[in-house]
């Protein structure tokens, strides 16, 4: 079966080495320069699905994290892998909190870079666990394996890792967790990484969770502290 990768990157020399090595692997590559072919293509009504984008930063016009960000917002959730020059735990977590799903900065070995494309497509076919699907509240549930939460009569596409923040916090529920465990257990950073693109997470996940995301009852602020997952808040505050 055909793995397709969409591969954005305007440095000629680098886009052409990957298109020959992830040919030569076996996978099916299309290759465009600027983020607005990118989201040209991503966006196209009935043209077969990428199962990985490479996404490099810094592009000419529309940059890599626009380009994820408008993607996400537009509901298209290919699993990308962001290159970058800029080595910083901020610029990382940009990435993430546009909606990357990993990050590999230049310049980087090429067998680095095919085996996180070959683990994003791993993640993408999650096997079953036995936390993959969860309910929670008044008919909420999210199946991680599936990357779906449902809340009521909606149905919401989670990223890679809108997942994996959601699946940490479910895996300590009831238990507040710090940004500082977060930061580090999720995304591998040092602890003094800027944690703001962490409550951009929440904010997200609140949306699709909650029925009032300015008065959570499930994604709760511990403050001084960091996040609590809360499955039955009636049980809490009973």
């Amino acid at each position: 079966m055909s793995r397709r990768v969409l591969i954005v990157e305007d440095e000629l020399h680098i886009a052409e080495g990957l298109r020959f090595n992830l040919e030569a692997e076996g996978y099916e590559t299309r290759v465009v320069a600027t983020g607005e072919e990118a989201m040209e293509i991503l966006l196209a009504k009935d043209a077969p699905p990428f199962d990985v984008m490479v996404l490099d930063v810094m592009l000419p016009g529309k940059d890599g994290f626009a380009v994820i960000s408008e993607a996400r917002q537009a509901g298209q959730l290919v699993p990308t892998l962001m290159l970058t020059a800029r080595g910083h735990s901020s610029d990382v977590l940009k990435g993430f909190a546009a909606g990357a799903d990993d990050y590999l900065t230049k310049p980087f070995e090429l067998a680095i870079l095919l085996a996180r494309v070959q683990g994003l497509l791993r993640r993408r076919q999650w096997s079953q666990t036995r936390d993959a699907a969860f309910r929670f509240g008044d008919g909420k549930s999210v199946n991680l394996d599936q990357l779906e939460l449902c809340a009521g009569d909606q149905t919401f596409r989670l990223t890679l890792m809108e997942a994996n923040v959601l699946r940490f916090l479910i895996q300590h529920e009831g238990k507040p967790v710090s940004r500082k465990q977060m930061i580090e257990q999720i995304w591998g950073l040092r602890e003094d990484t800027d944690t703001r693109p962490i409550d951009n997470f929440i904010v997200r996940l609140r949306r699709y969770i909650e029925d009032d995301p300015t008065s959570p009852k499930h994604l709760l602020t511990v403050r001084g502290v960091g996040y609590q997952f809360v499955a039955n808040p009636a049980k809490r505050s009973s």
